[in-house]
């Protein structure tokens, strides 16, 4: 069992892992950045050391300053949360390195999923659905990414190696764009992430967005939580998400499930990890891994019950899992909604002093959020804070609660993306539960 866990990261992950730490009887360090000082979880950690000032480059982002910080305080781990440095595998070797616990896959693994090229090669040789497409690398031979367009069909879709949050990307509809998108989107690549590595896939043109949630030990035992439908996004960062997704055939929902297991056992996996597909018409195919905890694991623990920030903890401890697949049971609904500091119009950022906060409660209601009345929120971070999840015995009981939960939030003095959310979740073709990717642009830009 660990004793003393440092948390590199702040904001909602940051409590949340702390109050998963307190429940283990785990000693807490939290760093922060000046403007974080009055952070919850600094305020209830057992120590805290500031790392920097506010910038994240100079502290979050400050690989030495947060090694120092666990020599200083002689924790024996460290946990990422998500964002920051949660998959720079050059981090967790270093943490590694210098003799500490990295709460996470090994960085071998980290490195492997992060390069989408190699996490696809990985995932074929496990078995896992994907994509069609290059199957590796697209090189400057003009013929064959020619004949790989034609082979795969168009629309397709140019995609950067090192790519995320919806950067480096670029769908190409026919062949006489191709040869010029490959290489602008190898420029714009290799600026951006210092890799112009760039791949072929089909474009999907209404897909839904589902992920499967596991955990592995690394040491032969995996299983998976289940799934989640994450198809409402804005420029491909997640609105609301939900679990299990909702009309899913049962044999297509159960393969991909099991493939996940194949998956992370042939990899070696170790922690808690998240599979993500797009769905669209019966199939599953692969787009990515994320080999940490995700912002929308809350409806996931909802829905069957099972702490995932303590078992990582535990895994981390050097545990073997102590769930078996058979353990896991996928009981009623649970929806999560996003809180952001944002105008819901026009979604620029809202930072400032928080003067009154009221949270909703009641029966199967869950807050995860570190703000409170007179908190100030800064503007040099991501303007989440904080997420509303909440349970029923199925979809429409769990989205009749997540509606009253919406309106009993109350917060002044910024501005916050709640009417979004309540116009999302009694949005008609929402409530039918296939919505895809582009259904909420495609709603914005009709109502702008």
């Amino acid at each position: 069992m660990l004793e003393k866990v440092l948390i590199a990261n702040r904001g909602e992950i940051a409590l949340r892992i702390l109050r998963s730490c307190k429940e283990l009887g785990i000693k807490t360090v939290a760093v922060h950045s000046k403007a974080d000082a009055n952070l919850k979880h600094v305020l209830l950690a057992d120590e805290s050391i500031c790392i920097g000032p506010n910038s994240s480059t100079h502290s979050y982002l400050n690989v030495p300053a947060i090694i120092s910080a666990m020599e200083i305080s002689n924790a024996q781990a460290v946990h990422p949360g998500y964002g920051f440095l949660a998959e720079n595998a050059d981090f967790a070797e270093q943490v590694e390195k210098s003799g500490f616990i990295f709460i996470g896959p090994t960085a071998s693994v980290i490195r492997t999923m992060g390069d989408k090229v190699a996490a696809i090669k990985a995932m074929v040789k496990a078995g896992v659905p994907t994509v069609p497409g290059s199957n590796g690398p697209l090189t400057n031979d003009v013929a064959r990414n020619k004949k790989i367009g034609i082979k795969v069909g168009y629309p397709v879709i140019i995609k950067a190696a090192a790519g995320g949050g919806g950067r480096g990307m670029r769908v190409v509809h026919s062949e006489i764009e191709l040869i010029s998108a490959i290489q602008l989107t190898k420029a714009e690549a290799q600026s951006a992430f210092g890799d112009g590595t760039v791949y072929m896939e089909k474009f999907l043109e209404n897909p839904r967005h589902v992920e499967v949630q596991v955990l592995a030990d690394g040491q032969g035992n995996a299983i998976h939580l289940g799934d989640r439908d994450c198809s409402l996004q804005r420029r491909h960062q997640k609105v609301l998400e939900e679990a299990p997704a909702p009309n899913i055939p049962e044999i297509a929902r159960n393969n991909v499930l099991k493939s996940c297991v194949d998956a992370c056992l042939t990899i070696g996996y170790r922690g808690a990890g998240t599979f993500e597909f797009l769905y669209e018409d019966g199939q599953f195919f692969f787009i990515e891994m994320n080999t940490r905890v995700q912002v929308e694991h809350p409806v996931t623990e909802m829905v069957t019950g099972i702490d995932i920030v303590k078992e990582q903890l535990l895994i981390a401890g050097g545990e073997k899992l102590s769930i078996t697949q058979q353990d896991v049971k996928i009981v009623g609904h649970a929806f999560e909604c996003r809180i952001n500091a944002e105008d819901s119009s026009t979604f620029m950022p809202s930072p400032g002093k928080i003067t009154a906060y009221h949270a909703p409660g009641g029966n199967g209601v869950r807050v995860d959020s570190h703000i409170y009345a007179g908190y100030t929120v800064p503007p040099h971070y991501d303007s989440l804070i904080g997420k509303i999840i909440t349970f029923g015995k199925d979809r429409s009981s769990a989205l009749l609660r997540m509606a009253s939960a919406l309106d009993e939030l109350h917060i002044e003095g910024i501005k916050t993306n709640t009417e979004l959310q309540r116009d999302l979740v009694s949005d008609a073709e929402f409530l039918k539960g296939s919505v895809n990717i582009h259904y909420l642009e495609k709603k914005l830009a009709l109502q702008g």
